[in-house]
């Protein structure tokens, strides 16, 4: 699964960059997917929402084994 998961962030990843932020996958357990936003993204007001509606609906969409996203 982490392969996958890999493969979405990749995807999502270019939105991010724009914005001068980044996304790195910290853990897998459980279908829970731990991430850290990085750069911008870190300290954004928006990061919650960026991490929820944007990253965990992607992953949520093509690995149905996901259960949430957490930031850590």
């Amino acid at each position: 699964m982490r392969e996958k998961i890999l493969a979405v962030l990749e995807q999502v990843r270019p939105a991010l960059q724009a914005d001068g932020g980044d996304v790195e996958l910290v853990n897998v357990k459980d279908g829970v997917v731990s991430l850290k936003l990085k750069g911008a993204c870190g300290h954004c007001p928006m990061s919650t929402m960026t991490l929820k509606m944007g990253i965990e609906r992607a992953l949520r969409e093509k690995i149905p084994e996901v259960k949430e996203v957490l930031s850590v």
